[in-house]
């Protein structure tokens, strides 16, 4: 089973080798907050960037953990790369950017970023 996503444009298209979640993840720090994320993690190696390596730029904030990528055409943010606490390297999948995602469906879980 696996699912896939992109940007707006199209330029960046990716897939997760998993089922569709059926929850997500809401963060209230000053980035997810802004820009709206519903992000749901994944292993890194479940994560194939399928096309537009070179439409990518990438956002670091805060402690540099996790690289915010973004297509340079739309500015979309459709998934992250980082760190999970355990050290394991974890792709962060903005739900909002998965076309097969029913979103009023999720179970949100709420994060505390702010208080970071």
């Amino acid at each position: 089973m696996s699912f896939e996503g992109s940007c707006h444009c199209g330029k960046v298209a990716y897939t997760v080798e998993a089922e569709l979640p059926t929850g997500a993840m809401q963060c209230n720090c000053s980035h997810c907050r802004r820009k709206g994320f519903l992000l749901a993690f994944f292993p890194a190696e479940q994560f194939t960037l399928d096309r537009g390596e070179a439409d990518l730029q990438s956002y670091l904030f805060y402690k540099h953990k996790i690289e915010h990528r973004f297509c340079t055409t739309c500015g979309t943010q459709s998934f992250a790369i980082g760190t999970g606490p355990d050290g394991s390297q974890m792709a962060a999948i903005n739900l909002r950017c998965v076309p097969a995602a029913d979103l009023d469906a999720l179970e949100i879980q709420k994060v505390d970023g702010a208080s970071f």
